[in-house]
């Protein structure tokens, strides 16, 4: 597995670089099979330090935890925790989605804005109904059943997922509602 490493505006330690790798890969020997990289991003913010964790899995899916702690080590701790946890409520069902894919999830570029939010919602009408670009990327769009989906969705953390839905030529997409149940919109069942 490879590993990056990185601090936004603190310095990295070789004996924290150390640390992460033998908890994280500890973390991953348990509960994931093969994974392909992970990325460790540190931050300070005020008093706290912040601690993000991205793992990809060889299957396609992607893995994601955030904390924050007064010292370093603690916000890793409390981050690979997390993971570990997501990882174990999921293991069955990462082994058994990797057992009938033969191939890694396919994935297709797309693009991906952000849009600038309005500062005060007091503000008089805007002089264009065009919202402005501030900027923009590159998303990649699995190929994924619906189960998949919701999976990725849970384990990255994320409130939607937009995929392709295997076995149909349309875009489909999985949210979190304010209810707690899972939302699936499929265009294709539109009539």
């Amino acid at each position: 597995m490879r590993y990056q490493i990185s601090g936004k505006q603190i310095d990295i330690g070789t004996a924290l670089q150390v640390h992460v790798k033998s908890e994280l890969s500890e973390v991953m020997s348990k509960y994931a099979e093969r994974p392909t990289d992970a990325n460790v991003i540190f931050s300070k913010s005020g008093a706290e330090f912040n601690c993000e964790i991205i793992v990809h899995l060889s299957t396609g899916l992607t893995t994601q935890a955030r904390a924050s702690a007064h010292e370093i080590y603690a916000a890793f701790d409390a981050s690979a925790a997390k993971m570990e946890k997501q990882l174990r409520r999921y293991k069955r069902r990462l082994k058994d989605h990797h057992a009938q894919r033969s191939e890694p999830v396919e994935l297709f570029g797309a693009s991906s804005y952000i849009l600038a939010a309005s500062e005060h919602e007091d503000e008089q009408e805007p002089e264009s109904l065009q919202p402005m670009i501030i900027a923009e990327m590159e998303a990649k769009i699995p190929t994924l059943s619906v189960g998949e989906a919701v999976m990725q969705m849970e384990i990255s953390g994320s409130n939607a997922l937009v995929f392709k839905n295997e076995g149909k030529t349309g875009l489909n997409v999985v949210y979190r509602r304010t209810d707690g149940n899972i939302g699936w919109i499929d265009p294709s069942n539109v009539t």
